[in-house]
C-alpha cells in the first residue's frame, strides 16, 4: 500500500473505532492513538513492513529507535528482560509517562527495525484508558513514536495529526487533547538507571523512588533511545529562548504574569505549561511565520521537559 494519497480515517473513540483501529494495526496499517503524553504512531512492532512504513510517513530517520507500547507489565516481559532497579521504577510509574530502555527478549517477536540495531527496546505501558484499549484489543505489541512529521512539533490533539500525516497513514483515533502534553520520560539502564530524556514524569518523582540523584546522558553520547536528536519538535518559525519581552515582529510565547500573544501558564503552573506547549506552538506556526520569543521556564518539575523542548525546537536545522 501506497504511503501516499490514502484516505485517512478519521475514528471516534467508542467499541467501534477501537475495534476498527485494532483490525487495521494487525493488518500491518499505521494508526495513530492517544497517550497521556502526546498521540503517537502506532504500528504492529512485530511486521516489518509496518514498522518500516512509520518511518516512511514521518520521514524519521532509520537510526533513531522507536518506544513500543503494551498493555501492561506482563506484556512487557514478553519483548524485554527487567529487573531490579527498572522493576522498581515500572511497579512505581506504570502505566504512565516513563520509558523504560531494556534488554532485548532473546528470541522475542519484535522487528528488528524498532530497535535501530541496538541490543535495546523502549518500552511503555501507557496510563491514556483509550490506549490501554486498543493495546488490549490489538493483542500485539505497537510501536509509536509521536504522530508528526520528524523534527516537527508534536500532536496534542487529533486534528494536529490530520494536518501533518493526513493522506499518509491509514486512521486516527480520536481522544481528545492529551492530558500531560509532553511525551515521556525515558531511563536506561548502564547498568545504574541513567536519565535518557526528561518528559511527562518530573525527574525528582524518579529520583525520589530511587532514594537517591540519577545520572544524565551526556550530550557528546551517541543515540541510545528516542528523542535524542539535537534539533526536534520546531514550528515553521524561529525561536528565541529566555526572551524578557517580544522584540520587533515576534510574537511572544509567554509563562507567568506576562502581557503575550500565547500564555502557556499567567499563573505560573508548570503543568498547565506542558500540556499547553506543543498546541500553542501549533496555534502561533498556523498564524504565520514571524519568529517567537519564548519567556523564562524555571529548569525544575516539567520545566525541565518543556526547557529540553524548547532547546530542540530553537536548535540549527539542517
Amino acid at each position: 500500500m501506497s504511503a501516499e494519497g490514502m484516505n485517512t480515517e478519521f475514528l471516534t473513540a467508542d467499541t467501534a473505532g477501537i475495534a476498527r483501529a485494532a483490525t487495521l494495526l494487525r493488518a500491518g496499517a499505521l494508526v495513530s492513538f492517544p497517550t497521556e503524553t502526546v498521540y503517537g504512531l502506532g504500528a504492529d512492532a512485530t511486521n516489518d513492513h509496518a514498522v518500516a512504513r512509520i518511518f516512511e510517513a514521518k520521514g524519521r530517520p532509520h537510526f533513531n529507535p522507536l518506544i513500543v507500547h503494551v498493555p501492561s507489565l506482563e506484556a512487557v516481559l514478553d519483548i524485554a528482560e527487567m529487573d531490579g532497579a527498572a522493576q522498581d521504577l515500572a511497579q512505581a510509574f506504570w502505566p504512565g509517562p516513563l520509558t523504560l530502555v531494556l534488554p532485548i527478549r532473546s528470541g522475542g517477536p519484535l522487528s528488528a527495525l524498532v530497535s535501530a540495531g541496538l541490543p535495546t527496546v523502549a518500552v511503555r505501558v501507557p496510563a491514556h484508558p483509550l490506549a490501554t484499549k486498543l493495546l488490549t484489543a490489538a493483542g500485539v505489541p505497537v510501536a509509536a513514536p509521536s504522530a508528526n512529521p520528524s523534527g516537527r512539533i508534536s500532536p496534542s490533539t487529533a486534528q494536529h495529526v490530520l494536518d501533518g500525516l493526513s493522506g499518509r497513514i491509514e486512521a486516527v483515533l480520536d481522544g481528545g487533547p492529551c492530558e500531560v502534553g509532553l511525551e515521556s520520560t525515558i531511563v536506561g539502564f548502564d547498568p545504574a538507571p541513567v536519565l535518557l530524556r526528561p518528559g511527562g514524569l518530573p525527574v525528582e518523582a524518579i529520583e525520589a523512588a530511587l532514594g537517591g540523584p540519577i545520572a544524565t546522558r551526556q550530550t557528546s553520547a551517541g543515540i541510545t533511545a528516542p528523542g535524542q536528536l539535537s534539533s526536534h519538535y520546531a514550528p515553521d518559525a524561529a525561536l528565541r529562548l529566555n526572551a524578557e519581552a517580544a522584540q520587533g515582529d515576534e510574537r511572544l510565547l509567554g509563562f507567568g504574569h506576562v502581557e503575550a500573544d500565547l500564555n502557556l501558564s499567567p499563573s505560573g503552573d508548570l503543568v498547565e505549561a506542558a500540556a499547553n506547549l506543543f498546541r500553542f506552538l501549533h496555534q502561533l506556526d498556523a498564524q504565520g511565520d514571524a519568529p517567537i520569543a519564548v519567556s523564562p521556564i524555571p529548569d525544575h518539575g516539567m520545566g525541565r521537559a518543556i526547557n529540553d523542548r524548547l532547546r530542540r525546537a530553537a536548535a540549527p536545522r539542517d
